[in-house]
């Protein structure tokens, strides 16, 4: 029985067959990891941008820019983006004159080379949170 030759082939069809899940994972986490930056920075400029609104209505719009910047910056969907906030030591309204606030930010990760075929780019997702926590201004609510 001729062999020659077929330990090269051998070698070179074992090294696709495993080179290719290696790749698509690196892929896969890079994108994740990349989000999660995103998220990351999301949720501390929008805690740092809603701490020293002068009320609510320029809160509202001050995070509304911060995340719109943030999704462009980071290649995320804005309606991915779900962002929550509250305080933990206000008595009242959130935010409050010098309670803290803490913002949480959870976006969606599509995962890499997915064809939107049934669904399966919207399926293939994986969730990354991030949260932040700011001291809100003790002028929150006055006039400049």
């Amino acid at each position: 029985m001729d062999d020659d030759g077929s330990a090269s082939l051998e070698f070179i069809v074992a090294g696709v067959l495993l080179l290719a899940p290696i790749l698509y994972l690196m892929l896969a986490l890079g994108a994740i990891q990349g989000q999660s930056l995103g998220a990351e920075a999301a949720a501390r400029h929008t805690a740092r941008a809603i701490s020293t609104a002068t009320d609510a209505e320029d809160a509202g719009a001050r995070a509304g820019r911060v995340l719109t910047a943030v999704a462009t910056e980071y290649g995320i969907d804005p309606a991915a983006i779900e962002v929550r906030w509250s305080c933990t030591d206000a008595a009242g309204e959130c935010p409050a004159a010098g309670a803290t606030l803490v913002v949480d930010v959870t976006a969606r990760v599509a995962l890499p080379l997915l064809p939107p075929i049934l669904g399966l780019d919207e399926m293939a997702t994986v969730p990354v949170q991030a949260s932040a926590v700011q001291k809100v201004s003790r002028f929150w609510g006055t006039t400049p």
